[in-house]
């Protein structure tokens, strides 16, 4: 999990992927964290992610760097504690300059659950990490 933490956090930029209705909707994202030895997201609960995760728990992140590619599939699952929050906010202080706080109740970190990642590129042989 930790080459997948590292290779997100480097990209820089990966792309989430959830389901509204019918209709797949792709966004993108920025940060990432590990706390209690999972993969964490963070969001605000009042967007249309927090509402198509909720409604679907199954989604997808793509990201690429250095001419390889990850995608991840996996269950979000939503993690009200404060230490998880607190875990990210004080990972990525730049979450906080833009009004989110792990007392508040917009604040949502989600971590991954039966997740697969595999990290391709058109020169070497497809990586699997299950975590």
């Amino acid at each position: 999990m930790k080459e997948v933490y590292e290779f997100l956090n480097e990209a820089g930029t990966f792309f989430l992927a959830t389901t509204d209705g019918n209709q797949p909707r792709v966004r993108p994202f920025g940060v990432v964290n590990i706390c209690d030895n999972k993969l964490y997201i963070q969001t605000g609960r009042r967007k249309n992610v927090s509402k198509q995760i909720l409604a679907n728990p199954k989604v997808e992140i793509c990201a690429v760097k250095d001419g390889k590619w990850i995608r991840i599939s996996g269950i979000l699952i939503d993690d009200n504690r404060v230490e998880a929050k607190k875990s990210m906010l004080d990972a990525h202080s730049e979450l906080r300059k833009i009004g989110y706080d792990e007392n508040d109740e917009n604040t949502e970190v989600l971590y991954f659950k039966d997740a697969t990642a595999t990290i391709s590129s058109f020169t070497e042989a497809d990586k699997v990490i299950k975590f």
